[in-house]
């Protein structure tokens, strides 16, 4: 694949960006960069190599959840500034 400035204006047109030349030029040359540095890459024997799934062996160990301190209905609804016996009232959000 090469990159030409056909492709830089159509990914311009596609993200929507407005580059002037210069920028376009230094993209231009990012992209050819990173695709050379792919093809480097492809170049590599993976026969026999596994994918990599996980970077760490750690495994996360959770906890179970314990409901504690729990306040009962009525008492969360004491202090509120406006409730109607079952549920906060807010102001409608837009």
């Amino acid at each position: 694949m090469t990159v030409d400035s056909a492709l830089i204006l159509k990914l311009e047109k596609l993200s929507r960006l407005q580059l002037s030349d210069n920028e376009r030029l230094a993209i231009q040359k990012d992209l050819g960069n990173i695709l050379t540095m792919v093809d480097k890459l492809n170049e590599l024997n993976t026969d026999g190599v596994e994918p990599l799934v996980y970077i760490s062996e750690e495994e996360n160990i959770l906890r179970d959840d314990v409901i504690r301190n729990q306040v009962s209905r009525e008492d969360a609804l004491k202090n509120a500034p406006n409730q109607d016996g079952e549920f906060f009232r807010v102001p409608k959000m837009m």
